[in-house]
């Protein structure tokens, strides 16, 4: 039988991915709550694909363990795979959308700081 067992993964260590001495790392002009979402989104998937590392180690052990009930666990273990591939794709589909939302409101800014400026400049 295998002795293995699976912890759920930690994200990041604290302070690491998107802090800079405990504050936000931030580019010019961005907005925190968009850079905050962008983290939370990441660290989201990274955990998944934590968990989904530790399920293929398991079920690689079970497999190789040949014992009966171990190939049958295997199952549920892979189920739990592909159901995190699919929360994976979520996750990235909502990245992408937030992104593509935080690039239009970006230039939208940016637009209307423009218009202001060629206004006070007539």
């Amino acid at each position: 039988q295998s002795t293995a067992t699976l912890q759920t993964p930690q994200p990041f260590p604290e302070g690491e991915g998107d802090e800079i001495d405990g504050e936000p790392n931030i580019p010019d002009g961005g907005d925190p709550a968009v850079w905050a979402a962008f983290s939370n989104n990441f660290r989201r998937v990274q955990s998944v694909l934590d968990r989904n590392r530790a399920l293929i180690q398991q079920v690689n052990e079970n497999h190789q363990s040949k014992i009966h009930e171990n190939m049958v666990k295997n199952v549920s273990l892979i189920q739990e795979i592909n159901g995190n591939i699919t929360k994976v794709v979520s996750l990235y589909s909502d990245l992408t959308a937030d992104f593509s939302g935080a690039v239009h409101k970006q230039r939208a800014a940016g637009e209307a700081r423009n218009d202001s400026s060629e206004e006070q400049n007539k």
